[in-house]
């Protein structure tokens, strides 16, 4: 999928967080949206994402307008095209490790592709483990799992490997890497020099949004 932002605008509370913005993330490829701090990075990320509506230009996939779409349309990208990890890893810290990937509690049979898909993100034999238990990169890692148990043709991820250690940090970029390796249009905000070098193209938001908003936050 082909997820464009054209001469896209926010403004919240009067204040213009973003302002003519455009970026084209293409299938397959790796895009990162990078720039000094407060410039907006996550607004664009959360605007890409369709979880905040521009308040000017549009958001379009594959060259038909989704920015204008009602909250239906909305939920229906959301469930057949789009994941997005936000900072917070949007982890349900009392469920298990399993219904965390599905996001559903899991049928008696063992999971094939969930095996698979766990093996791969470093959480093999965990299905059953509370996410509670897990460390910070571990429930990075099981954010990560759930957008390839979906198959999501787009992935947007909110400063993936800030606060990870090294080794943590590594796995998270190739996990990345080979889901866009597998066709997905993989979106980062990010401001990690080694993270930014692996991707396919690199998007720098306009200067004059800094100090627009804390990173973070839209």
């Amino acid at each position: 999928m082909i997820l464009e932002a054209h001469d896209v605008a926010v403004t919240i509370d009067h204040r213009t967080i973003l302002h003519g913005e455009s970026v084209r993330c293409r299938h397959g490829e790796m895009t990162a949206l990078v720039g000094p701090s407060d410039c907006g990075k996550t607004t664009l990320l959360y605007t890409l994402g369709l979880l905040l509506t521009p308040t000017g230009g549009q958001i379009t996939a594959d060259g038909a307008v989704v920015s204008a779409t009602g909250h239906r349309a909305r939920r229906k990208f959301w469930r057949d095209h789009a994941a997005v990890v936000l900072q917070e890893y949007g982890i349900v810290e009392d469920e298990s490790v399993a219904f965390n990937a599905l996001m559903r509690r899991g049928a008696r049979r063992a999971d094939p592709r969930l095996t698979a898909v766990l093996d791969k993100v470093g959480l093999a034999g965990r299905e059953k483990e509370p996410a509670s238990h897990l460390s910070g990169g571990e429930k990075q890692r099981l954010a990560l799992a759930r957008a390839l148990y979906r198959d999501a043709h787009v992935l947007l991820v909110d400063e993936p490997t800030a606060s990870l250690d090294a080794a943590n940090r590594d796995l998270v970029i190739d996990l990345l890497a080979a889901i866009a390796q597998r066709g997905a249009t993989v979106v980062v905000a990010t401001h990690d020099d080694d993270l930014i070098a692996t991707c396919d193209h690199r998007h720098h938001l306009n200067a004059s949004n800094a100090t627009a908003a804390p990173e973070g936050r839209p």
